[in-house]
């Protein structure tokens, strides 16, 4: 029988939860730059094309030589703008979660197996190693109501919470998108709009991530049971 969340619903301008791990639970992020190898993916497959192709031609430590290079490259990846919006991520050693919208049907397959190929290739090849990195297909959950969302998102933020060392604040933590929620920042490939207009200011967000025990019991009861429905899902 397929695992959980195998099988996919896939609905035109559905929102959803992505998750996978490494293959027997290994590391899929081993030093600093895989977290921002990977996140680079996300920016160049979510921005508008233009725009890569621009920030390449401004970097001052490329050549002209290699600007060419990296324009014909990027050329031939396949473009998400407009057809994925990025709602909230976390990168883990040996995970990773990405809430997120599609437009069409079938843009996150498209997505995900781009992401996914690329970024096992850049390992693979970094560490000399051949062969799958990830368990099995990535996961999907349709997400089906605001308040799924909503929880949904605190979850993921709240993810390095047991890598903080007493005293360290959750927005320290700098491979998730934490930090842009409660420090205001600008990140155009990430649509913070979708948590930021369902009556939240940044710091009442905070307030809503961290401050667990002062919701309501209804509210807690709904965040419990989306806990257990992840755990029975990972």
């Amino acid at each position: 029988m397929p695992s959980k969340n195998i099988l996919k619903t896939y609905i035109e301008n559905g929102y959803y939860h992505i998750y996978n791990r490494g293959v027997e639970k290994r590391n899929i992020f081993s030093d600093e730059q895989d977290y921002q190898v990977f996140l680079s993916y996300l920016k160049i497959y979510l921005s508008p094309k233009e725009e890569s192709i621009n920030n390449i031609k401004n970097e001052a430590n490329f050549g002209s030589e290699d600007k060419n290079k990296a324009i014909s490259q990027l050329y031939t990846l396949n473009n998400f703008f407009n057809k994925i919006s990025l709602i909230c991520y976390v990168l883990m050693s040996n995970h990773f979660h990405l809430e997120l919208r599609q437009t069409n049907k079938k843009d996150i397959e498209v997505f995900m197996r781009s992401l996914i190929t690329k970024y096992t290739m850049y390992f693979n090849k970094k560490y000399n190693r051949v062969g799958p990195l990830f368990q099995g297909r990535y996961k999907a959950v349709l997400i089906q109501s605001e308040e799924y969302l909503l929880h949904l998102s605190r979850y993921i933020h709240l993810n390095p919470q047991e890598l903080l060392t007493k005293g360290e604040l959750l927005q320290s933590y700098p491979w998730s998108s934490y930090p842009a929620y409660v420090e205001d920042l600008s990140i155009n490939w990430l649509k913070k709009d979708f948590i930021k207009n369902k009556n939240f200011t940044f710091n009442s967000y905070k307030k809503f991530v961290e401050n667990y025990e002062e919701r309501s019991e209804e509210e807690r009861k709904a965040y419990k049971s989306l806990l257990l429905d992840l755990g029975r899902s990972l």
